[in-house]
């Protein structure tokens, strides 16, 4: 699976084996456990998030890892988006943006 994320106009894709994505399913249901107990979103706090919100504050994640060229972090975060939207085109980012902001635009 392709995860496509563009970070201000910085385009970058990961391949992410259907291997790998068997062997985080751990990390990913550990993700759904934190963020099941609320997360916070830019300035607001949600208690309970949509898998929208739960994927936006993972991508601000991508974002963090490909700037400290953190690839283990860059796989799980963009694994666990792709699990959650398999049917994912394409993650679009701006460095002026609120989390909340982050647009992820799915195959249709």
């Amino acid at each position: 699976m392709n995860f496509n994320i563009t970070i201000d106009e910085e385009s970058y894709t990961l391949d992410v084996k259907e291997e790998l994505m068997q062997e985080l399913q751990s990390a990913h249901r550990d993700m759904d456990a934190e963020y099941d107990k609320g997360l916070q979103l830019g300035r607001y706090w949600i208690d309970t998030p949509t898998l929208e919100q739960r994927c936006q504050l993972t991508a601000n994640k991508v974002v963090s890892a490909i700037h400290q060229e953190n690839i283990r972090q860059f796989y799980l975060m963009a694994s666990y988006i792709l699990a959650k939207f398999p049917n994912l085109k394409q993650v679009t980012v701006s460095s002026d943006f609120e989390i909340s902001d982050i647009d992820i635009e799915l195959e249709e």
